[in-house]
């Protein structure tokens, strides 16, 4: 069996135009010859910034969830604190396969637990580093496991973040899972990632 495939597989870009490009998105329609020879076209992709995904538990062993109004299936969702990484160029997206511009993960972790819910940890694992939706957009998640978590402050949220943070049991949270109420795919991949630890 053949492993090194990916000349058979690759396909070759030849055209792109920005459909929109400002500070938070850079939308695309490409055409791309693929292996056969044939060039199809469009091909629809994006780029947005890399983002960060905390698995968080207190002290008692209860897990930090957020619950805020998610745009793009227009509902309240249960899921894990998370945010973007802090760009120095002060792009919304990446711009380019290997992307220097934005803030430590880790470092971008720790802000966006304290900020979205007041708790810090002294105990962090990283789960996994994996592409959002490799299909259509190009940013990676980079999700963490934070253990004893301390109630230190209140929240700082940004001008549009309106969240509220909820304490969930085991239990519960597989609850939530099982009936569609946890909806986010990267918040449940984080979460059996960090029963396994």
């Amino acid at each position: 069996m053949r492993t090194d495939d990916r000349e058979d597989l690759m396909w070759q870009e030849v055209s792109t135009e920005h459909m929109i490009r400002d500070e938070w998105i850079d939308f695309r329609r490409s055409a791309y010859r693929l292996p056969d020879g044939r060039v199809f076209e469009p091909f629809y992709t994006y780029s947005r910034r890399d983002y960060v995904v905390i698995v968080a538990s207190d002290q008692e062993g209860n897990y930090l969830c957020v619950r805020q109004f998610r745009q793009g299936i227009k509902e309240v969702t249960t899921e894990f604190p998370a945010g973007g990484l802090e760009r120095s160029d002060g792009k919304e997206y990446r711009t380019g396969r290997d992307d220097a511009s934005g803030e430590d993960a880790l470092a971008a972790a720790k802000r966006e637990l304290l900020e979205e819910t007041g708790y810090l940890s002294d105990e962090w694992t990283h789960l996994i580093t994996i592409p959002s939706n490799a299909t259509i957009a190009d940013n990676y998640a980079h999700v963490y496991m934070a253990k004893n978590c301390r109630k230190v402050s209140g929240q700082e949220l940004d001008e549009t973040e309106f969240l509220n943070v909820e304490l969930h049991g085991e239990e519960e949270i597989e609850e939530l899972i099982r009936t569609g109420r946890f909806q986010q795919a990267v918040h449940v991949m984080g979460w059996m990632l960090a029963k396994k630890q």
